[in-house]
């Protein structure tokens, strides 16, 4: 056995350290109520921001403690990274299948590099500096016009971020999400279900978008057309009956926040 992945191994046995990570989910669990309050706002015509993670890391910042909550969410994010790198190590050596342990390691570290893209995010903030999620989207976008194969790489982005958006529809409406948590056999366990349906559906929804932007601003070589999360919720107000869409939506992304809360407690780690 490898060194690395003895580490792994011993990592993934620590109860400190699976303690830390179940942290992770709750600070996932904020953000999501956070970006989805401030989709709301948007549907209300209130204003409300950028509904992505770095809206909401500027909204944590602004708030009593608020640099403290940022540097909580920095390592609960790095270490629930951790945590999934630890899973693509050795979680599947039992499986005899190598196509199905290959996927299942690639779904893992992928995870894992979402957790870590949103835990620099929140280190810059708590470090005092400032991030646009969507400008970045755009400036990547546009890069990758300004090159030869570009639009083909583009459209690729475009269609991963649309199946995994799909990928989340499904799980929601298939409830496949409980096959990972050791829920309680009481009302609890059918509330949970519930945030976790809706609030796996509306995520999908809002990442679903967010990919099509990708194959859009390919297509109409508009690099402002992809947004990121808040280009594809800001999208979603401009369809007919938009803010009704949004709001729903929006309301989604707080029930997926609240799901995460309740993850954080019965996952299985």
């Amino acid at each position: 056995m490898s060194t690395a992945k003895q580490a792994a191994r011993s990592a993934h046995s620590s109860s400190t350290f699976r303690a830390v990570a179940r942290v992770g989910y709750a600070v996932l669990g904020l953000l999501h109520i956070i970006i989805g309050s401030i989709a709301v706002t948007i549907a209300t015509g209130a204003g409300g921001g950028s509904a992505d993670q770095s809206g909401a890391m500027s909204q944590i910042r602004e708030t009593p403690f608020g640099l403290v909550v940022l540097w909580v969410i920095v390592i609960g994010l790095a270490a629930l990274a951790l945590f999934e790198i630890a899973q693509a190590f050795f979680a599947s050596d039992s499986d005899g299948d190598s196509k199905k342990k290959w996927a299942r390691r690639v779904k893992h570290l992928g995870t894992a590099a979402a957790y870590i893209a949103i835990a620099v995010t929140a280190l810059i903030y708590a470090l005092g500096g400032s991030s646009s999620s969507s400008g970045s989207t755009q400036s990547l976008s546009a890069q990758l016009l300004a090159t030869p194969g570009g639009v083909f790489v583009l459209v690729l982005i475009g269609l991963v971020v649309l199946a995994i958006g799909g990928a989340f529809v499904y799980k929601g409406a298939t409830k496949k999400f409980e096959e990972k948590l050791d829920l309680p056999t009481s009302k609890v366990r059918k509330a949970i279900v519930a945030f976790g349906v809706t609030g796996y559906i509306a995520k999908g929804v809002a990442v679903g978008v967010a990919g099509i932007l990708f194959v859009v601003a390919a297509f109409t070589q508009d690099a402002e057309a992809a947004g990121g999360l808040d280009g594809a919720l800001q999208s979603l107000a401009q369809l007919p009956f938009g803010q009704i869409i949004l709001w729903i939506v929006g309301a989604g992304l707080i029930l997926y926040g609240l799901f995460c809360f309740a993850r954080a407690r019965y996952a299985r780690m």
